[in-house]
């Protein structure tokens, strides 16, 4: 029976849902892709494609069918089997608590995790409607219950941390400290490939989306060994050739379309001369971010102190220890935690960002030509955002970015470039993961509300069927979102809280895929948020010393988590029990 007297609760239910999965793609998604877009792997164009790509295909294709009536299992269900309209109001105020809240999040650059901003909602909504003892505080595992919460702030980000810096210290002494890093690391890319596909088939498997995984054991195993060896196998034969061509013998005119004729290209005759207005095949990752050396000559130039300013320069070019590009992966400075591949350059300006909006053309509000441009305003402004330059402003929480970027090494950038394809692959498998699952935080809700607006009952056993059209509504508001405003998130968790590059970006993403599959399999409920964050940290201590961290940041943003749950269950509480308990016309008392 269709509960037609609550049209307008279904109607509100879709208006905040949609907000709720356009939060989503501002702060989750975003911030799966913040370290690709701060290391230069990807601009941010690309990643806004690829990750809508990723996520839509994630939500629609393998997202759950089946979503949890309490997608967190702390409230019993079974105690609105008598009113399940009441239910129905409940999930409403939890759905507009989360998106009131990551809305605010949003706002002020929190990368917050959604999964506790919708728990959060559900616990308010239920201690509000069935009273305190009607929650689970504490479950009979570690993963059942509110505690889980408290206990994920932990997990998440030290075991991603710890992975993470592991993973980036073997690239840094194994390749990119060692005598000509460029052969080092045509070695072991195939092998990271390798691995990192069979890490992300493993993730599939086990974390997956609507589809079932019928093989045994031992047949997963050898699935994951496989994919993984199939994987490497084919960068072998036909990305490792193309690579080859363009970083050692700079070959400018091959495109990545040529990546198909794999050996082929071997048998390309001599590299014409490139043309005069040529930029060069191998960008400068590190445009733009300063040396200590640099810093203190340029602070000194703008403080008319030359003596000092020549002083730091020469300082950088006087090492007599100090190694050639041709024969180490860096040069070593005085402070050993601090390399760079060229010194005495001054570091080049932050490249120019095309615009896609532009100004606003002359005429009345009116006319068709600044309607245009207001249209392209609306759909691309967030894709006008130069999200690299903006992590260098200073603000509240950004400290001094450029003093803490100086702390950091510097790289080879052909070896740094082998490792962007890296982090490209890493960052795509998490979005489809992330839209298989995490789009349940906003449909799910809404998956019951509209069950239960469409029978009038609890679903059984305590399920909602998710049609298609909801995901399809889901994951079209979550990329609507990473469109409109994704890159405020972008800039909190990019350059601003340590120094990015593609080896320490792949690091990052790789060592919290792997907290995350290993939290799966122990059924430990950690958030991606909280997995990045962690390991970026980690890895940012790798350059040896705590001043490559932006501690304010960092506070900052653990400062959200712990907000996240009781804000959100403050705001759903009070909703939910204003409107059950309000005075109305006819009220007797």
């Amino acid at each position: 029976m269709v509960l037609h007297q609550f049209d307008y609760l279904l109607a509100i239910g879709t208006i905040f849902a949609a907000l709720d999965a356009w939060n989503i793609g501002a702060n989750d998604v975003a911030n799966s892709w913040a370290t690709s877009v701060a290391a230069r792997s990807v601009t941010y164009l690309q990643a806004m494609i690829l990750g809508s790509i990723m996520e839509f295909a994630g939500s629609v294709g393998v997202g759950a069918r089946v979503a949890d009536t309490i997608r967190t299992k702390v409230v019993d269900t079974t105690l609105f089997a008598n009113d399940p309209a009441l239910l129905m109001l409940g999930m409403v105020c939890a759905v507009v608590a989360s998106s009131l809240y990551l809305t605010m999040a949003t706002r002020f650059g929190l990368p917050v995790s959604t999964t506790h901003s919708i728990m959060g909602g559900v616990i308010g909504m239920g201690v509000a409607a069935v009273g305190a003892d009607g929650i689970q505080w504490v479950g009979s595992s570690i993963n059942d219950g509110v505690v889980s919460v408290f206990l994920a702030w932990v997990i998440a980000p030290g075991l991603a941390g710890a992975f993470a810096s592991i993973i980036f210290l073997v690239t840094k002494y194994g390749v990119l400290l060692r005598s000509n890093p460029v052969y080092k690391a045509f070695a072991v890319v195939p092998i990271y490939f390798g691995i990192t596909a069979s890490l992300l088939c493993m993730l599939l498997l086990w974390k997956g989306g609507s589809y079932k995984v019928t093989l045994s054991n031992a047949e997963i195993a050898g699935t994951i060994i496989g994919v993984g060896a199939a994987w490497a196998l084919l960068v072998t034969i036909f990305l490792m050739p193309w690579l080859y061509r363009v970083v050692i013998l700079e070959d400018w005119q091959l495109r990545f379309w040529h990546i198909p004729l794999g050996p082929l290209l071997l048998r390309r005759g001599e590299v014409p001369p490139p043309p005069a207005d040529g930029s060069g095949v191998v960008q400068d990752f590190y445009a733009g971010r300063l040396t200590k050396e640099q810093l203190a000559a340029r602070r000194a130039a703008q403080t008319g102190d030359s003596e000092m300013a020549a002083g730091a320069v020469v300082s950088s070019t006087s090492n007599p220890s100090a190694p050639t590009d041709g024969e180490k992966g860096a040069t070593i400075t005085k402070d050993d935690s601090s390399y760079s591949h060229d010194h005495s350059e001054p570091a080049p300006a932050q490249p120019q960002i095309k615009t896609i909006v532009g100004p606003r053309p002359a005429g009345p509000w009116h006319s068709g030509a600044v309607l245009f441009w207001y249209v392209k305003w609306a759909l691309f402004r967030g894709i006008d955002q130069d999200v690299l330059s903006s992590q260098q402003e200073k603000s509240v929480i950004s400290s001094d970015v450029e003093e803490l970027h100086a702390h950091a090494a510097h790289y080879d950038n052909k070896t740094e470039y082998m490792y962007s394809f890296l982090q490209i692959m890493t960052a795509a498998a998490a979005s489809f993961t992330h839209g298989a699952n995490d789009i349940a935080n906003a449909i799910g809700p809404y998956a019951t509300v509209f069950q239960l607006w469409k029978d009038g009952a609890l679903p059984e056993k305590g399920k909602a069927d998710v049609p298609v059209w909801i995901l399809v509504f889901g994951a079209s508001c979550l990329v609507i979102g990473l469109w409109t405003y994704g890159y405020n998130i972008m800039r909190n968790l990019g350059n601003r809280i340590t120094l990015q590059s593609p080896s320490r970006g792949f690091s990052m993403e790789l060592g919290s895929a792997v907290t995350v599959i290993l939290a799966t399999r122990l059924k430990l409920p950690v958030s991606t948020t909280q997995c990045i964050t962690g390991a970026t940290v980690g890895v940012g201590l790798c350059s040896g010393t705590w001043r490559t961290i932006n501690w304010r940041l960092v506070a900052w943003i653990y400062m959200g988590w712990f907000i996240t749950l009781p804000v959100a269950g403050i705001i759903s509480g009070c909703l939910m029990g204003i409107i059950i308990n309000a005075p109305r016309w006819g009220y007797s008392g």
